[in-house]
């Protein structure tokens, strides 16, 4: 049986893989595992705005009610909210209802522990074991008096995380033309909120939820409709989040995208310059740019990369201390001020950054040089997956490749997840040189492994 977590939670088409038995369960287990040392645990739930989530919400709750655990509906929200205001509320745990950037039929539960981080491993483990074992279903349940109680609090949820990111962004956007994509989903209330109260010229899109429309042409994936709008509007910068907004992917005045790598070094310069970049150290994965590691350099800052994959990126941050970390699709971690990855957070970093610098948005992401990659997959046995990185002749094939590119280029292989694949990237200034070892190194692979 495959595992029930993946890298974010528990996902998958809703009432088909994800059930309300299934989510009756994980609230359940999740009392077992998460619950602290008291009377009444707390749990607070969040939600994105699929039509899955009022039903997949009602039996989340029930599993911890039926534990003895409280539970608080906080409503729509962003992701990130939950992480924040569990941390607030002094709750056992926070709990999301979403699937991200995926299409509404799918929808997903992710856990965030009193201390508004992810699951380890090991809990994660321990509560898919009460999920899957069913001889312990009636293990700590309650009854009578003892049963939970569930409240509401969805405008006063929003309202304190609209304070927080107020408090975090120390910037005022009078006289700022924005346009905001809201993907239809959970950011489309809270930021028209912030950025409104914080004056900016506000010109929303994506924010009409009907349960349906979550994602669908629209948000951090589907950015075009937000670069027309900003060279249509004349917008100083456009903005687009995802289905539970803990992405960013923002647009110059130009209407050209700046992803999460730009992002990235943005900020670290602003960091780095007031003396906030810890280490002046950055964390991005392996999937990012050489361009931003290249650009970061020269400003005095270091990059260290991880595995792709939001979580890898925070357990790094953790262990080394950098503040500043986050992935080329857009999940940035300003870990001053949350614990995992806040699109509105990082729109209002990413602004504060281009008004202290009194240049354009597109002069601060041409500071960032970014090199042309090739992507290839080599078809191997699914048992050799893994083979090529003990293979002597494709190591020294690697280093006489990068040699070649002589600093200004990288090449990178992995295995894929889900396939009998190695995935070959090669990145580099010339685009047909990179193209021609991309293709040679993946045959090399396939011949030997295939």
């Amino acid at each position: 049986m495959s595992r029930l977590f993946g890298t974010d939670g528990v996902r998958g088409v809703a009432n088909t893989e994800l059930t309300a038995e299934l989510a009756f369960r994980l609230g359940a287990a999740g009392v077992r595992a998460l619950s602290r040392e008291r009377e009444r645990p707390l749990f607070l739930i969040g939600r994105d705005t699929r039509i899955s989530g009022d039903m997949l919400e009602s039996a989340l709750a029930a599993g911890i009610l039926s534990m003895g655990g409280d539970v608080i509906r906080t409503g729509v929200l962003p992701t990130p909210a939950i992480a924040h205001l569990v941390r607030q509320c002094k709750a056992d745990a926070g709990v999301v209802i979403s699937a991200s950037h995926n299409p509404f039929e799918y929808n997903g539960i992710k856990f965030f522990n009193g201390a508004g981080f992810k699951l380890d491993d090991a809990i994660e483990d321990e509560i898919e074991h009460a999920v899957t074992n069913r001889a312990d279903d009636s293990n700590g349940r309650v009854f009578g008096a003892g049963l939970g109680r569930s409240a509401e609090d969805a405008a006063g949820s929003l309202r304190r995380y609209a304070d927080f990111l107020k408090g975090a962004a120390d910037v005022s956007l009078r006289g700022m033309k924005l346009v905001a994509d809201c993907a239809n989903g959970a950011a489309s209330e809270a930021a028209a909120l912030v950025f409104g109260e914080l004056g900016a010229d506000l010109i929303l899109i994506g924010d009409k939820p009907d349960g349906l429309n979550i994602n669908d042409g629209c948000g951090s994936t589907h950015p075009e409709r937000l670069q027309a709008r900003v060279l249509e509007s004349g917008a100083d910068l456009g903005l687009a989040f995802d289905g539970d907004a803990d992405r960013l992917i923002a647009a110059d005045e130009k209407g050209r995208l700046i992803d999460g790598d730009r992002i990235l070094y943005i900020c670290a310069a602003m960091l780095r310059e007031s003396g906030a970049l810890a280490h002046g150290l950055v964390t991005a994965t392996v999937m990012s740019n050489i361009g931003l590691k290249m650009a970061l350099e020269r400003i005095g800052c270091a990059l260290q990369l991880t595995a792709v994959g939001d979580r890898y990126v925070l357990e790094r941050m953790l262990r080394t201390g950098s503040v500043l970390g986050g992935e080329q699709s857009g999940h940035i971690i300003f870990l001053d001020h949350s614990t995992t990855g806040d699109g509105i957070l990082a729109a209002l970093q990413l602004i504060r950054a281009v008004v202290r610098a009194g240049k354009r948005p597109s002069e601060l992401a041409d500071l960032v040089t970014v090199y042309p990659q090739v992507l290839r997959n080599a078809a191997v046995k699914n048992e050799n997956k893994r083979a090529y990185a003990a293979d002597d002749a494709i190591r020294a094939e690697i280093e006489r490749m990068e040699a070649r590119m002589a600093g200004e280029g990288r090449v990178l292989i992995r295995p894929s997840g889900t396939e009998p694949l190695v995935r070959v990237m090669i990145e580099g200034g010339d685009q047909a040189l990179i193209a021609r070892m991309a293709d040679d190194l993946a045959e090399m692979i396939a011949a030997k492994f295939g």
